[in-house]
């Protein structure tokens, strides 16, 4: 089956898909020996000879998924400019090339999964599967019943409106109050813009569960590898389900 080359190299883990676009460019991808510089270009993995820099490109027969504790401090990218610690040099070699599903940020932490299964990847985190995930939040301030309803009704973002699938006040401490949220899209640093505009700043993010897959007690930096009904509870489509507060506990 042919697809676009982009696509090819960022499900196979060379890079992302926009990164796949810069070397097609620069004329570092061949065909059949042919070098391709036209974005829309297509081939086909199975039938095709597909080298970037002269290294053969091919399909990965055997599926990997991991669930990795992200901690902060670590870019979720197969490479970094600024020469930051990645993600994948958390992992040890398992004998096939990962990349991450979706990002957390280099703030942010917990649950993160890899794969070199690019179907996969495009379910869990594409916004029209709406494949929840769930964040424990620690925001600077107390946030009072005001504000926990503009944020449960939703705000106005500069780039469209945000509203939390569900969303519960934890715990407020004299210069802190805890949250867990759950969400269903993948916009740019959408939590932390949220609080910012309720004019509280976002001290710990971290993403305990993807839809009904669980951090659990996994440890900070370490890995599992998924077992094969989690993997086909994740492609299982989800209800949407409503807000709710917790019981609310001061310290």
């Amino acid at each position: 089956m042919e697809e676009r080359l982009q696509k090819i190299l960022a499900r196979s883990g060379v890079a992302s898909r926009r990164k796949a676009e810069e070397m097609i460019r620069e004329g570092r991808v061949s065909v059949n020996s042919e070098i391709v510089r036209e974005l829309g270009s297509k081939a086909d993995i199975e039938r095709d000879e597909i080298r970037v820099d002269g290294k053969l490109i091919c399909a990965e027969e055997t599926k990997v998924y991991v669930m990795l504790n992200k901690p902060r401090g670590y870019v979720t990218a197969l490479s970094d400019p600024q020469k930051r610690p990645l993600v994948i040099h958390l992992l040890p070699e398992l004998g096939v090339r990962l990349f991450p599903v979706g990002r957390l940020d280099y703030d942010s932490e917990g649950l993160l999964l890899l794969t070199n299964d690019g179907g996969f990847a495009q379910r869990v985190q594409h916004p029209r599967y709406r494949i929840s995930k769930t964040y424990r939040v620690k925001i600077s301030g107390r946030l009072n019943a005001a504000e926990f309803n503009r944020l449960q009704k939703g705000l106005e973002l500069e780039d469209g409106k945000f509203a939390p699938d569900e969303v519960a006040l934890e715990e407020i401490n004299p210069k802190s109050s805890w949250l867990t949220m759950k969400i269903s899209e993948g916009r740019n640093r959408v939590i932390r813009r949220a609080f910012e505009q309720l004019g509280h700043e976002v001290l710990r993010l971290i993403r305990t569960a993807v839809a009904d897959l669980h951090l659990g007690n996994l440890r900070e930096g370490d890995y599992r590898l998924l077992k094969g009904w989690e993997v086909q509870q994740l492609l299982t489509p989800r209800k949407r389900s409503g807000s709710k507060i917790l019981p609310e506990k001061e310290k």
